[in-house]
């Protein structure tokens, strides 16, 4: 493989737009769009199901807060994992599942999007899937200050879409009573450890931010913070959310959106396009920055490390990302998608938590940069694995 540039890329992310970076993607594709199926799977106790799912976020957030300020590299997880266990195939194959991760949630996105979508442009599907993913790729393209300040204006737009849908689900509840949060017996929790692994799809994103470390201002403190930031803020939102959801009573597979009726829900359904949308944009930047970093260390052809001089991003590993979830999200069915996304990244995160584990079994690094409690690696590896092992025995 060819030896790839030397251009940097471009240090201009703050904390502030990488918070909102971070809730645009985990909030636009969680709540938007899985909130239903986590409904249907849990009952009354679906904020339940949101609250462990966000504790397993956050074990894994607290080692991507540590990792990223140790190591601040565009390939994330992919090197985290070589630098712990010192292994290029092994970072190869956590590549290969993180990109088979990310492809098929970007696909997914762009399928939820179409539900809202479609309702303001009567389009077919497919036709309006392409336009996104097109459209989001120039974006891409223009730089990674556009690209995320483009992600944090839509995740603004989102957030104030999420109290509204609140505010307005609790002056409507037909009947306000405390749902059945707590079940009393066994397969009523399995319905929630269901719906649990249904919900960490609505986390899914803060392992995106490590991959903007070559382009985040004093990457040691700002990546942490916003890494963790956005995981709580989430956790605080969806078990709101679902609170209120259940109190609607419905089994709509949109339920924010069954909220509203007449110009309220055209209106909700423009914020839900946005929202969800949002999520394809931001996979779009943070595969990218895996093909570029994956690039650099050779594991990938090196013109995917090509940056473009006037913009400084990386043109080529944009345009391969794009075209990969193009091709996903129009051959592949939505309803068969979430499951395999989550089971890809649960296990990617159970190997970057033990990479951790390793580095503070070595006891190296211990410098001006976010450190996690030891404990919290191991515990965090058990956790996803445990999710894995429930759904696949549910």
């Amino acid at each position: 493989m060819a030896n790839p540039p030397t251009t940097p890329l471009r240090r201009v992310l703050t904390f502030w737009p990488l918070l909102l970076y971070g809730l645009g993607v985990i909030v636009g594709a969680g709540i938007y769009v899985a909130l239903g199926a986590v409904i249907r799977r849990a009952g009354e106790a679906a904020p339940v199901s949101f609250l462990l799912a966000g504790v397993a976020a956050g074990l894994t957030g607290l080692c991507y807060a540590e990792l990223a300020g140790r190591f601040p590299e565009a390939g994330g997880g992919v090197a985290y994992v070589r630098r712990g266990f010192g292994s290029d195939r092994l970072a190869q194959l956590v590549g290969l599942a993180t990109t088979l991760a990310v492809i098929i949630a970007a696909a997914s996105i762009a399928h939820g999007t179409v539900q809202y979508l479609r309702i303001l442009l009567p389009l077919p599907p497919a036709v309006l899937i392409v336009l996104l993913i097109v459209g989001f790729t120039f974006i891409a393209i223009l730089g990674v200050r556009e690209s995320v300040g483009m992600a944090a204006i839509m995740g603004a737009v989102e957030l104030a879409g999420l109290l509204v849908a609140t505010i307005v689900g609790l002056l409507n509840a037909p009947d306000f009573h405390l749902p059945n949060l707590l079940p009393t017996d066994l397969p009523g929790w399995n319905s929630v450890l269901a719906g649990a692994f249904i919900a960490f799809f609505a986390f899914i994103g803060f392992e995106m931010l490590a991959n903007l470390g070559e382009e985040v201002r004093d990457p040691l403190h700002t990546l942490p913070r916003g890494i963790l930031a956005a995981v709580a803020v989430s956790v605080v939102l969806y078990v709101l959310v679902a609170f209120v959801a259940v109190l609607a009573t419905t089994t709509s597979d949109t339920p924010l959106l069954a909220l509203f009726s007449g110009r309220g829900a055209i209106a909700f359904a423009v914020v839900g396009t946005i929202a969800v949308a949002n999520g394809v944009l931001v996979h779009i930047v943070m595969l990218a920055r895996l093909f570029y970093g994956m690039a650099r260390n050779g594991h990938l052809p090196g013109f995917l490390a090509h940056v473009q001089a006037r913009t400084q991003t990386p043109v080529p590993a944009t345009i391969l990302a794009s075209a990969l979830v193009l091709i996903t999200a129009v051959a592949l069915p939505f309803e068969h998608l979430l499951a395999l996304v989550n089971l890809l990244t649960l296990a990617v995160f159970a190997v970057v938590d033990c990479a951790l584990w390793r580095i503070h079994r070595r006891g190296t690094g211990s410098g001006a940069h976010f450190q996690a409690p030891r404990w919290v690696p191991p515990i965090a590896a058990l956790v996803s694995l445990a999710l894995i092992a429930a759904e696949l025995i549910g």
